[in-house]
């Protein structure tokens, strides 16, 4: 069973998307919070897997929460995926860095929201998208200056590129195909590249990859 937090300072939001969630077999809603003070309260009491983490709410904000939480070795297998009204709100690219897993537009469809539930959980990121990878890359264009590339020193290059395929939003598959190697073998790249660098998941690889300028807002295949 899927254990979903749901923190959104809407009732609505949240009673629409706990009718949906907890209508599967697979997925449950263990708490419910509306304000970020409350979801870290309620995270380190339930200890969900994923986290679906309104950017605005009061008291905390959702930005903050996040941080606190991927920032908690102690919740180190809580996913955090941000839930935005707009789909180039200025704080989703803040969030990934902070550790987020991903975004979802809150109209989105029922089918992509338990998609993306089941996907995150399975160690996957929402950054296949079109307008995520575009997300990315603006913000990515606005942030600092890419740092320096030492820790890249530690990886092969092989998974250097990878992770750059990575970057500009490919699938396992998608790189598999790219590289004329086995998902398995892809996978097994990504992976390894994620250890190396310490990236919490698929999500902060895509970060890391812009932010040491392995990767340029415009690369995006």
């Amino acid at each position: 069973m899927i254990r979903v937090l749901l923190a959104d300072d809407q009732l609505l939001v949240r009673a629409g998307f706990k009718a949906l969630l907890d209508a599967q077999p697979d997925i449950g809603v263990v708490a419910e919070a509306a304000d970020g003070q409350q979801a870290l309260a309620a995270v380190r009491e339930h200890r969900p897997d994923i986290v679906l983490m309104d950017i605005r709410m009061p008291v905390v904000d959702g930005l903050a929460a996040t941080r606190r939480i991927t920032g908690d070795p102690q919740l180190a297998d809580v996913k955090v995926v941000m839930l935005t009204t707009f789909e180039l709100d200025e704080y989703v690219f803040e969030a990934l860095r902070s550790g987020a897993s991903g975004f979802l537009v809150k109209d989105t469809e029922p089918d992509e929201l338990l998609r993306a539930v089941r996907a995150v959980v399975a160690g996957d990121a929402l950054l296949s998208p079109g307008v995520t990878r575009r997300l990315i890359a603006e913000f990515a264009a606005r942030s600092k200056e890419p740092a320096a590339a030492g820790a890249l020193s530690e990886l092969t290059e092989r998974e250097r590129e990878v992770m750059a395929l990575v970057g500009i939003g490919l699938s396992n598959e998608e790189i598999a195909r790219r590289l004329v190697v086995s998902p398995l073998t892809a996978k097994t790249h990504v992976s390894r590249t994620m250890v190396k660098l310490g990236a919490r998941d698929r999500a902060q690889l895509v970060v890391l990859a812009y932010e040491s300028g392995l990767v340029r807002p415009g690369w995006l295949g």
